[in-house]
């Protein structure tokens, strides 16, 4: 490491344990192996991770769908719904730090202090995202160099990044009272690149091919022998314009052609019927044959080849002078690869701040109070996620919800499904991970007290690759949760216990209430279906019972997606599967099933002969043929699909008739 990072000491990087150690020296084998002689840009060990970072595990972020949606596409996901940033570097740098909150209270609100002076100075916000949005990616162009990869391309993208960030540094030079974190990010603009800007603004082109092979790409006057090469290189066609006008004068055939191809070179070019005085002597002696074909004959001269040989050096020379110009450029960015690192590295933040600055703008998000208190306050929380689709869809506004975890830290959640309790227990969980990672919030306020830890155990799965089914997933989710939960982690769990016997699920639920209230005393949303849990709310002194409200009406449910103080007098579970499209009968069979059930609530089991569900569902009583009128009787005798028009018309009218007499 030593060797590679070019010091004598790694102490100015941390203290660094064997074991990373030695995790760095495999990478640097395997870099040595893998790209045989190139070295990439090494930047200095960093630890992350640990103390410092939000420790949220592989299963939460699946669950909360910070970076890809369940789906596993990037639309749909957390990441995807706050992305405003303009350089692909700067979207990085966002997927880096939704990766890994902050949990340094301190360093938070220096983050929340950038983003709150570029969300004040709008101007000055479009005015460095107009400069950002131009500016190529310099850490990708020079790893690019660095790996024997790049082209001339690349080297221009370490020109105009350098030349962005030059213009960036002044622009923030002009503005007055920046944070801590912008001041520092403009110094790093402004880093010394030795020359290296004047450089490649001196040697490169306006217009660069992909590849260093093409040639044309080092401006004409950096090099005069490669002006030189360049003029007799590009002076060929007139030479060889001359040569055919000279040529066919001579010989006295206009249709001659002097032509070039990578075989024969330079040669001259005749039809067959016009050959043939250069076949024959005094002129056979000048032109040489060289090849006949079907409807053409070919020749050459002494003044062709040697025309062709001070061309084709020309050509050569010219490009092995921009090819070793190439290779000055990259070794003179290459010697200055950290200024530029760190020039890249603060480009990447500053686009980051302006578009969480410009997110704030857009979706009205607040800035949250972040300390080290053990509040959880959160005003007219929203989810980002899901407010965006729906605005976009046009499917009216989302219903904004509190949370207060502070007195109360452990709130269980009841209502039907599709009210919208997973939406409320994922969104306080991304408010807390926006806040802690520097961002605004989708709330009116939010005070969140440093979490360390968050885990989210939400919807169902199956892990038929390792043996384990739905509920053997949600139990080992369940228990890496109850084993590692600390007083100051976040916790979200969603139907604990729904993957077994109803017995046992509730007593498994009722367990894990009481273990995350009294052993783990964190701060807890706990979604479930159990109504009996709510009894725990009188018992546990740091629980309350919220739910989301709906209303009856005409036998159907509207969901509210609002979340009240109190409990859920019912599942509504027919009403739902009612909307999903299940069969009436279905429906009618199962509200006959319940209301046998609700009987037998307290009162002993009954045999098994004894259940609705073994009983068929009753048929409406039939109506007796005698009991009907003579109205009934006419109409229950015509069959319309075996009927004309004017049988029916004359059907309709007798049917008229016995009406008016009944009446």
């Amino acid at each position: 490491m030593k060797k590679e990072l070019g010091v004598a000491a790694l102490d100015a990087f941390g203290s660094f344990s064997r074991g990373e150690l030695a995790a760095c020296a495999a990478l640097l084998k395997y870099l040595e192996i893998t790209q045989i002689g190139h070295k990439p840009v090494l930047r200095p060990p960093r630890r992350a991770g640990g103390a410092a970072s939000l420790v949220i595990d592989a299963a939460t972020r699946a669950n909360l769908e910070l970076v890809r949606s369940l789906g596993g596409r990037k639309q749909g996901s957390l990441l995807f719904a706050i992305d405003r940033t303009v350089t692909s570097a700067g979207a990085r740098e966002l997927a880096s730090r939704l990766a890994s909150p902050l949990t340094c209270a301190e360093a938070i609100h220096a983050r929340l202090d950038a983003v709150a002076l570029l969300l004040d100075r709008q101007m000055l916000r479009v005015k460095l995202r107009d400069i950002l949005e131009a500016a190529p990616d310099i850490a990708r162009a020079l790893s690019r160099l660095a790996l024997g990869r790049g082209g001339p391309r690349d080297l221009g993208g370490l020109r105009d990044g350098v030349s962005a960030a030059r213009d960036l540094a002044r622009l923030l030079a002009q503005a007055h009272g920046l944070p801590a974190e912008i001041a520092a990010i403009a110094e790093r603009l402004t880093g010394d690149d030795g020359g290296l800007l004047a450089e490649l603004t001196a040697a490169l082109g306006e217009e660069l091919p992909h590849f260093k092979r093409d040639g044309g790409f080092i401006r004409s006057g950096f090099r005069p022998d490669l002006d030189e090469n360049r003029r007799l290189r590009d002076d060929s066609r007139g030479v060889i314009a001359a040569l055919q006008s000279r040529y066919a004068a001579e010989t006295g055939i206009k249709a001659l052609k002097v032509r070039h191809n990578n075989v024969l070179g330079y040669f001259v070019e005749l039809s067959a019927n016009t050959a043939g005085p250069l076949l024959a002597a005094p002129l056979s002696d000048a032109f040489r044959h060289r090849q006949t074909l079907a409807n053409a004959v070919r020749f050459t001269t002494a003044e062709l080849v040697d025309a062709e040989a001070r061309i084709t050096g020309a050509a050569e020379r010219a490009l092995a002078i921009e090819l070793d110009c190439f290779e000055a450029l990259t070794a003179l960015a290459r010697a200055h690869e950290r200024v530029l690192c760190a020039m890249a590295a603060a480009l990447a933040e500053l686009d980051l701040y302006c578009a969480l600055a410009e997110l704030a703008e857009e979706q009205n998000y607040a800035r949250p109070t972040v300390d080290k208190a053990r509040a959880f306050r959160i005003e007219a929380g929203r989810h980002p996620v899901v407010e965006q689709s729906l605005l976009k869809n046009r499917a009216g506004p989302f219903i904004a919800n509190d949370c207060d975890l502070t007195a109360r830290r452990l709130w269980l959640v009841t209502g039907p499904n599709m009210a919208g309790k997973s939406t409320f227990l994922r969104q306080n969980a991304l408010i807390a991970i926006l806040a802690q990672m520097g961002s605004f919030v989708p709330a009116r306020s939010a005070h969140i007290g440093v979490a360390d830890r968050l885990f989210s155990r939400v919807g169902a799965s199956d892990d038929l690759a390792r043996g384990r089914s739905t509920f053997m997933v949600e139990m080992v989710e369940t228990a890496a949760i109850l084993n590692q939960a600390t007083d100051r982690s976040l916790v979200i769990l969603d139907e604990i216990g729904r993957g077994t016997a109803t017995f046992d699920g509730l007593s498994i639920a009722w367990a894990a209430v009481e273990h995350l209230h009294d052993v783990n005393k964190c701060r807890a949303l706990f979604a479930t279906h159990y109504h009996e849990l709510t009894e725990l709310a009188g018992r546990l002194d740091g629980t309350t019972n919220v739910t989301v409200a709906v209303k009856e009406w005409k036998d159907n449910i509207v969901f509210l997606h609002e979340v009240v103080q109190g409990t859920a007098d019912k599942s509504y579970g027919i009403q739902v599967a009612k909307l999903a499209g299940l069969p009436a009968s279905l429906i009618a069979r199962a509200r006959q099933v319940l209301a046998r059930l609700e009987k037998q609530q307290g009162k002993p089991r009954p045999a098994l002969e004894d259940l609705p569900l073994f009983a068929q569902l009753a048929p409406p009583p039939a109506v007796e043929t005698q009991d009907r009128g003579p109205l009934l009787i006419a109409l229950h005798a015509i069959n319309p699909d075996a009927m004309t028009p004017r049988e029916a018309l004359d059907a309709l009218y007798r049917l008229k008739t016995l009406a008016s007499g009944e009446g």
